[in-house]
């Protein structure tokens, strides 16, 4: 059970062009999206700390994702 809809992310498929989806592709896709988020939220929560803030900012998100890719290449 994931906390992301799957009909919103069956869309976000079928805008990146797939003409059909099945509803376990939609699933599995909201469980990496939702996966991934987590790892970066986390990330970011831990620099707005460091930063002495409370407030998790949209610095902290882009940065928490530049560090994520890359310690992934």
């Amino acid at each position: 059970m994931t906390i992301l809809p799957v009909a919103p992310v069956g869309r976000v498929i079928r805008e990146a062009g797939a003409e059909r989806i099945s509803e376990s592709a939609s699933a599995e896709l909201a469980r990496i999206l939702e996966e991934y988020g987590m790892k970066i939220s986390n990330e970011a929560i831990a620099l707005a700390r460091h930063a002495g803030r409370k407030t998790v900012k949209e610095e902290d998100i882009k940065m928490a994702v530049d560090i994520a890719r890359k310690t992934r290449d």
